[in-house]
Order: C-alpha cells, then structure tokens, then sequence
C-alpha cells in the first residue's frame, strides 16, 4: 500500500494474456506508490483471469471480448483513487517501469505522462497508423508527440473527471491526448524500458491488424474534428 497522500490504481485491460498476465501483475504490485491493481479481463478463451488472480490482481470479467475502450471504462467504475495507470497486460516485468510514469504525477509536474518505448531493432510495420496519430494529434493541439500509439500512461483523477470516458476500439489512446490537451492538462512524455511480448510483425495477421487500427485512429481524429469545429 502507498504511504504517500495520492493513492495509485494500475488499470489492465487484457484479452489472452495467460502467458503474459502474471509477470506484468507481479511487477506493477512491487512498486511501493501502488494501491490496487486491477485487470479487466475481456471475454478471455484462456487462463487470464486466473492467473491475474494469483498473482494478486483484483478482477474483473467481461461476458464477451467488448475491446479495449470497453474493457478501460468497465474500468472506470472500479476507479476510487487519486491516479489511474494503465497498461497493457502483455508488458512482463518490464511494467515495473510504470513507476516512471508515476512520479511525474505524484510530484505536481504533469496531469498525464505516457510512455515512450526504447526504438525497435526492427520495424513491425511501415509506419502509417503512428504517422496518421501523431499528425491528427499536432492538427488539433499543437502537440508533437513522439508515442502517440502508446497505451502505458499515468492520468490524475482530474484529468479522468474531464474525459468521462474512453473512446472505442483502437483510437483510445489518440482521442485521451486530444481531449487531455484541449481541457488545458499539462501531458508529459517518459522514456522507459518497456516492452511488449506480443508485437504484431509483418505478417498477414499483423497487417489486417494495423488496418483496423488504422480506421480507428482515422475515426476517433474524424469525430474530435468535427466536435471542436461545432459543426
């Protein structure tokens, strides 16, 4: 439990992470600032809740896979504390580095702060969902962000009290910036020794899957246009 003034809850949205669930709880509870962890498990075919379970994480289990969006606002219903972190439940022991994320929240320096990942040895796709997300986010806030894509963040409960909730499918984390931002909230990014275990390469599957996420950030960056023009 933390001994400071501002109690942290871990947010973990997962979806098939037996493999992968139990290390990334394990790492997060060590860190002395968190309070509670707590994953969403979303409709998962194997072990993720059990083993989330053991490894001392609070669950909670969807009926059917609702996607990450609607995984992260079940979420928000459980959220009591003074921070929200969240992180993907594919990040091992590398979500030890969560505390980084932390810090800069607990010291007053920033409203939300969001990973930055070590460069890749080699790319996993060709760049176009990240160039359209960090384009989108620069259009409408004048921020250029160098993760635009990355889930791993730290958000106030003021910053959460702002937003209400979180967008669907794969334009979360670009629809979080563009409304942090434009509610006045300082955003601050933090280099990590993150890493995920279950990056998409450039096979079919991880193609079909940046497509997707494509249509996602082009709708998420569509819709924020359209309301802050009044249209």
């Amino acid at each position: 439990m933390s001994t400071g003034k501002l109690s942290v809850l871990v947010l973990i949205p997962a979806f098939n992470e037996e493999s992968t669930i139990g290390q990334t709880v394990q790492a997060v509870i060590s860190l002395p600032a968190v309070d509670k962890v707590l994953v969403i498990d979303d409709g998962s075919r194997d072990d993720t809740a059990g083993r989330a379970r053991q490894a001392g994480a609070e669950v909670v289990c969807q009926p059917a896979n609702l996607g990450k969006g609607e995984a992260l606002n079940r979420g928000l219903r459980e959220f009591h504390e003074d921070i929200l972190v969240l992180l993907d439940g594919d990040l091992g022991e590398s979500a030890v580095e969560a505390g980084k994320l932390v810090t800069p929240l607990l010291e007053s320096r920033a409203d939300m702060t969001i990973a930055r990942f070590p460069k890749p040895r080699k790319k996993g796709g060709f760049g176009f969902v990240k160039g359209l997300a960090a384009w989108g986010i620069q259009s409408m806030t004048g921020i250029r962000a160098e993760a635009p894509l990355s889930g791993q963040r730290a958000l106030t409960r003021a910053v959460v009290e702002s937003m209400g909730y979180f967008a669907s499918g794969y334009g979360v984390e670009v629809g979080l910036t563009i409304d942090t931002a434009r509610n006045g909230f300082r955003i601050l990014e933090v280099e990590t020794a993150m890493h995920h275990h279950g990056a998409t390469g450039c096979d079919l599957h991880g193609f079909l899957h940046r497509g997707k996420q494509f249509v996602h950030v082009a709708r998420v960056i569509f819709d924020r246009a359209v309301r802050f023009s009044g249209v």
